[in-house]
């Protein structure tokens, strides 16, 4: 891959992490304009944002205006497209379902140890404890494409 030019984050059911990195990495400074979206594996129909992870977002000062969740498709995945999951069990899904080479768990890509937690059924505490993970993760994934080390990663 050249230069990245869409990063898809995926989650379950793209109404928690994915949405959460998006709206995270929008508000990183990254060198040049990237796309970038959240989808989910298994989405039945377009659910909104998770409410929990709607209020954490917004006590950070994170907001995703009329988000309703997306399933992957192939038509997502375009030339310079990046997808990175929130842990190893969805991005074998991934690679399975669309045999797309430039998938990558969030985590292990920037170097972090843990994959990064779904708070599904979790109290407020543990959505929060889920978003500074991710922002954290995100800071190192923006400092990647700002070095240019993100361009030929596989």
């Amino acid at each position: 891959m050249k230069k990245i030019k869409r990063i898809i984050f995926v989650c379950n059911s793209g109404t928690c992490r994915a949405p959460m990195a998006a709206a995270i990495l929008e508000e990183q400074s990254l060198g040049y304009e990237v796309e970038i979206l959240a989808r989910g594996m298994v989405v039945l129909f377009p659910e909104p944002l998770n409410q929990k992870a709607e209020a954490v977002m917004i006590s950070n000062g994170s907001t995703l205006e009329d988000y309703r969740a997306k399933e992957l498709d192939a038509e997502d995945i375009v030339e310079g497209t990046i997808i990175f999951t929130m842990s190893k069990e969805i991005r074998e899904q991934v690679i399975a379902k669309f045999q797309y080479p430039h998938v990558f768990v969030l985590t292990d890509y920037v170097g972090d140890e843990l994959e990064i937690m779904n708070p599904y059924g979790g109290n407020l505490q543990t959505y929060g404890l889920c978003y500074e993970t991710l922002y954290k993760s995100l800071q190192k994934l923006a400092d990647i494409i700002n070095s240019g080390q993100g361009e030929s990663n596989e």
